[in-house]
């Protein structure tokens, strides 16, 4: 995006990707559609960026959600609003959407140099990349590096930028998984009945936020898109204290005083019957009840009640960066100007996940990085003095 902002205003741009072809990362988002954006409301929106709202109310000021919607129309990808709200293209191929993309690049008269893996800079200044057994070296007059962060690392975002970044005295947060998975230690029988089987309409709670979705329960423990919605609380949680809570309502849309009452009418039955005529709690919720509600709670209606409403689930780990869907951390916002480039190097600009934030899934994480393009794109036209356009 940076490069089509650069090349619409008149200069020359290259590309160089660590890979044979580009965009792999982008193609791994879009193996379930590619959901490009999301449709709420900018005051909704904004706040799904924590601690980086501010950041994110000026790059979305530059480049909004119907933004992108109209520029991927203008490259012949029409989208579509999914009952989510999410944004898909119709299609729902991310591979369309980009070998459109790089045909207007070559237009543009942006070139692309594929299988060069940056190393740095040599004595000069220049930039140093490594192609096979050869080193190249390129002295462009404004950079910008959109390395990514540490998920997924065989598509080449592994981090490994990090050490070049601190040698020149950028601060880096850690980087840590986002939109990730959790440990649970289950116990043998809920992990051979039911991993690999989703768990629907369940309310989800923890550090004071609430939502309602689904996840699945893994061999491991959970994951999904309403666990990922809370995974930043929980993964500082167990950083903290090496474990964190989850509270689960397993029937969200019915309110306890008349769960108590349907409860107290129970009779003979056994509780898998009742729970499963009276209430349609069967499968996998059914066996969470049973596995982390006590004992004792399951035979008195307030007590077991209040389990169903709010059954605490207790997570021990984190799954592992390199299969996390994202990652946080990174460089410091503090390090940049409005432009998005290192106040310590001028000329040198950042985007992406190098760059210490991080938001759900949903829309939120490709909004941010095709915002943070614009406005690095932006900022480097600005940089050499040339007149910036609007992306088509």
């Amino acid at each position: 995006m940076a490069a089509e902002i650069a090349a619409a205003a008149g200069l020359r741009v290259a590309v160089f990707d660590h890979a044979l072809t580009p965009a792999r990362k982008l193609l791994l988002a879009g193996r379930g559609g590619l959901n490009l954006t999301h449709s709420e409301p900018l005051d909704r929106f904004l706040p799904r960026y924590g601690a980086a709202e501010p950041l994110f109310r000026r790059l979305l000021a530059g480049f909004s959600p119907d933004d992108l919607r109209g520029w991927a129309a203008g490259l012949g990808i029409e989208t579509f609003v999914g009952s989510s709200g999410r944004v898909f293209p119709v299609q729902m191929k991310a591979s369309t959407l980009v070998r459109a993309w790089l045909r207007r690049l070559d237009g543009l008269g942006v070139t692309l140099h594929s299988r060069h893996r940056w190393t740095g800079w040599d004595d000069t200044g220049a930039l140093t990349f490594r192609t096979g057994e050869d080193v190249v070296t390129v002295a462009p007059r404004a950079t910008l590096l959109a390395l990514g962060g540490a998920s997924w690392p065989r598509t080449g975002s592994d981090g490994g930028w990090v050490p070049l970044l601190e040698g020149l005295g950028v601060e880096v947060a850690p980087l840590v998984p986002s939109n990730m998975g959790f440990e649970v230690p289950w116990s043998d029988h809920l992990r051979d009945r039911f991993a690999g089987q989703p768990v629907k309409s369940v309310g989800l709670s923890a550090a004071g936020r609430r939502l309602k979705g689904e996840f699945v329960i893994t061999e491991t423990g959970i994951e999904g898109g309403a666990v990922y919605a809370l995974s930043a609380p929980l993964r500082d949680a167990i950083a903290a204290e090496g474990w964190a809570t989850l509270t689960m309502d397993l029937l969200p849309d019915m309110a306890e005083a008349e769960l108590v009452k349907r409860l107290r009418r129970r009779g003979a039955e056994s509780l898998s019957t009742f729970l499963k005529k009276s209430l349609s709690l069967t499968g996998p919720r059914a066996a969470l009840l049973r596995e982390f509600a006590p004992a004792a709670d399951l035979t008195d209606p307030v007590a077991l009640a209040r389990q169903i409403k709010g059954l605490s689930v207790v997570l021990t780990g984190v799954r592992p960066i390199e299969r996390a869907i994202s990652s946080a951390g990174g460089v410091r916002l503090s390090e940049l100007d409005d432009r998005l480039m290192l106040t310590r190097r001028p000329g040198l600009f950042l985007a992406g996940e190098m760059l210490d934030w991080e938001a759900p899934t949903g829309g939120y994480l490709l909004q941010g990085c095709f915002a943070m393009g614009v406005a690095a794109g932006k900022g480097m036209v600005e940089w050499l003095g040339r007149p910036a356009p609007s992306p088509e």
